[in-house]
């Protein structure tokens, strides 16, 4: 059996404001000393299982000319624009329905294009007892993150083992996904050794994800017949447009994988991270002797663990301790690093204000 990948890559990134913008969100950015942007980290690490001819990139119409340019090797009709944002029930529904007409079934892995990957070897090792688990008919696999720490951020998924059913060898039963917590539930998930962090991350057949769609999702399976049906033709754009405008905008997680059954999930432990805010960055850069993660040209004077990237302009910092500075042509973030979930709040100010040039 062909195994496929689809890679999702229509996010704006507005935690990574001012470096994100709309015309060039986070997924396409470079914050690795390689010199790679993420998109192009997560296309690269998955050639060990997949095939660039067989790797799928759903996107914003704005960013098809992005994915082509960082990613030629994949064929032009691999990437796919969404007409709207409906969120990843549609998203990667509309990859299944385009996948679908080219195998008449495959493994699909659904994986963000913005996260970074350490250990790429045991990545690949995950991935693939994921496709063995995904090939049986009817099962859902989620890879989950085993957590460090009681992190707010993220989803989690509860899991556990079945004693009633012949499991692979380091799958479990998801046993529900719970939103994300308050600090004391966080603390208690991570003290429990039951719960994973929700990844995002996804495998199955082509035939089963479709079959659930029909399940739970009727109206918007019905779509993803029409758009796979008209895939090729000169009706394809028109189709495409009049189907999306009336799906549901619904998350996967939400309008399938909570409802259905067979669903498992793998704990990795890989060195993921989501890349989510700027603290990221000093997670997967290294920091000096103050702790702090610096980038440009920037002098830190009495500065303790503080992030600073650097533009243009010389940055000198003295007295400082706990913030993230970010130095762009026409902006400047300057925030505790205690307040970086609401950078985004920062784009919705903008937004009131009609400084559209600055998103």
């Amino acid at each position: 059996m062909k195994t496929t990948a689809v890679i999702m890559a229509g996010g704006r990134g507005e935690r990574f404001w001012p470096k994100s913008r709309s015309t060039l969100p986070k997924q396409f950015l470079s914050l690795t000393s390689d010199g790679k942007t993420m998109m192009q980290l997560t296309a690269q690490r998955l050639l060990p299982i997949v095939d660039y001819e067989d790797m799928f990139v759903v996107t914003n119409q704005s960013y098809v000319n992005l994915v082509r340019e960082q990613l030629p090797q994949i064929p032009p009709e691999n990437i796919l624009a969404e007409p709207t944002a409906r969120n990843t029930a549609p998203c990667i529904g509309f990859a299944a329905a385009i996948i679908g007409r080219k195998y008449e079934d495959a493994a699909m892995l659904v994986l963000p294009s913005d996260h970074l990957i350490k250990f790429e070897e045991m990545y690949i090792d995950i991935m693939v007892q994921a496709i063995e688990v995904a090939k049986d008919d009817g099962n859902l696999v989620t890879i989950g993150i085993t957590p460090t720490y009681p992190e707010t951020g993220y989803g989690y998924i509860n899991f556990g083992r079945d004693e009633g059913e012949d499991k692979h060898r380091g799958v479990y039963t998801v046993k529900r996904f719970v939103e994300k917590p308050d600090i004391g539930t966080a603390k208690e998930y991570l003290a429990s050794g039951q719960y994973l962090w929700n990844s995002g991350m996804f495998v199955w057949k082509l035939s089963t994800i479709m079959e659930r769609f029909n399940e739970f999702l009727p109206d918007t399976y019905k779509g993803l017949l029409q758009i796979g049906e008209a895939f090729g033709t000169p009706e394809f754009k028109q189709t495409l447009e009049q189907c999306f405008n009336l799906f549901k905008s619904e998350s996967i997680d939400y309008g399938i994988m909570e409802r259905a059954s067979r669903i498992y999930t793998i704990p990795g432990n890989f060195g993921w991270d989501d890349v989510g805010n700027w603290l990221a960055l000093e997670r997967i850069n290294k920091t000096n002797e103050s702790g702090n993660m610096v980038q440009g040209d920037v002098v830190t004077i009495d500065t303790q663990n503080c992030i600073v990237v650097g533009g243009k302009k010389l940055i000198a910092t003295v007295g400082l301790e706990n913030l993230v500075i970010v130095d762009t042509d026409d902006a400047i973030l300057i925030c505790d690093k205690d307040c970086t979930q609401n950078v985004k709040k920062v784009i919705e100010n903008l937004k009131i204000c009609n400084r559209t040039e600055l998103i």
